[in-house]
Formats: C-alpha cells, structure tokens, sequence
C-alpha cells in the first residue's frame, strides 16, 4: 500500500491560511513574504525533500500564491494552450467544500502560474476546467489574474493572485473554510504535490485536496 498509496491520503488536513494585510508586490521576487505564509511540507511525511517552496495568503481583495523551484538546470518550459505539460503551479480552490462532494462544482476554481508562458515568453496564467465536473464556475476576467516570475540559473521563483470576485462563494467570514490544493510541475524535477498525486484524480475529485482557514488571527 505505501508504494500505491501516499501516506498523505489517508488523513484530513487543514491548516490555516495567512491574512496578508498588505498584499505582496507581485514582481516575481517573492519580496514580503514570510514563514507564516508557507503552506505546510506534507510531502515530508514520505521523507521527500521537495524541490519547491510554497507561500499562499489572502485578503479582502483575493488570494495570492508564491513559489520557488530550485535545482533545476534548463530553462523552464511552458505553453498556455498546455498548461498540464508545462512547468509551473497549479492551484485549486473550492469555496464550499464539502465531504463527500466527489466532482467540482461552481464554487470550485483551477489556475494555473507558469513563469513561461509560450516557448521562452513571459509568464502567463489562466484558469482552466475540472474534468467530470458536476457544474462550471463561471469564466475568469482576465483582469482578475496576475503573476510574474524572475528565471535564474537555479531554477526561477514565481508570485500570483486571484481576485475575490473570481472566486465565486468567497465569503471569509461565513465560509472561513476552503477547498486547497497546490501542485509544482516541472519536466526535469517531476511533480510536487501537496496531498495526492494524478493516479488519485486530484483534477477531478476536490475530496483530496485539503482544507485551508481563511482567518485574520492565525
């Protein structure tokens, strides 16, 4: 079982996401964020290293997401039109989570940051449908996503938000819980996943992902 099956599969998380009083600068430096806002290493659990470092927070205007990928030696690689193939960050939000809810639903969103949008172009972001889903979150006004990456020998370090009004169902004081799931893809360094990988339908089934608090006290 535990070479089929992530130990990470077996327990429900929930860890509290960081209010962000003032939203980070979005310029791809990762410049203002802090230990408070790493979303947790689950990946630690198998004793796998991790070869990204994660940050996300919120406010009243959305959710932001940062990211660092080292140890990479080329270039990272990306195409909007395939986002799934490229290198970059794929986030997944639903703003009513529920238990047994099994297919996504209009309250659920899937984005994608890549620090390459089109061959060696700028980074681009976008969202993206669930496959099987039970209903469609309505399209995103592209005004309403941002990102931008800095690319280094190392690897590169990405930063993007979503806006409140994309996110249908936000509402951090009625519904402080949501649906949350990060997953790095790269095409030297493989996938890094927060708590289930593609074999488990990640892309399908929002009962994976774990859940994140949406509270100005943590």
């Amino acid at each position: 079982m535990t070479g089929l099956i992530p130990n990470r599969f077996l327990f429900d998380f929930e860890f509290p996401l960081a209010y962000l009083s003032n939203a980070p600068a979005l310029d791809g430096r990762l410049r203002g964020w802090s230990d408070r806002a790493r979303v947790p290493a689950l990946w630690e659990i198998e004793g796998r290293s991790g070869f990204a470092a994660i940050w996300a927070g919120w406010n009243a205007t959305g959710l932001f997401f940062g990211c660092r990928v080292s140890g990479k030696r080329r270039r990272p690689e990306g195409d909007a039109r395939r986002y799934w193939e490229s290198d970059g960050l794929r986030v997944c939000l639903n703003m009513r989570p529920a238990p047994n809810l099994r297919r996504a639903t209009r309250f659920c969103r899937q984005l994608f940051f890549l620090p390459r949008g089109s061959g060696r172009g700028a980074a681009t972001c976008g969202s993206a449908p669930f496959q099987r889903a039970r209903e469609s979150a309505p399209e995103v006004d592209p005004g309403d996503l941002h990102v931008a990456a800095s690319v280094d020998a190392d690897g590169y370090s990405l930063e993007g938000s979503v806006a409140c009004r994309a996110l249908p169902g936000f509402d951090p004081v009625e519904h402080p819980r949501i649906g949350f799931f990060v997953i790095v893809e790269d095409s030297e360094l493989g996938q890094q996943f927060l708590t289930v990988g593609d074999d488990l339908l990640w892309y399908v089934d929002p009962s994976t992902w774990a859940t994140a608090r949406l509270s100005r006290e943590d």
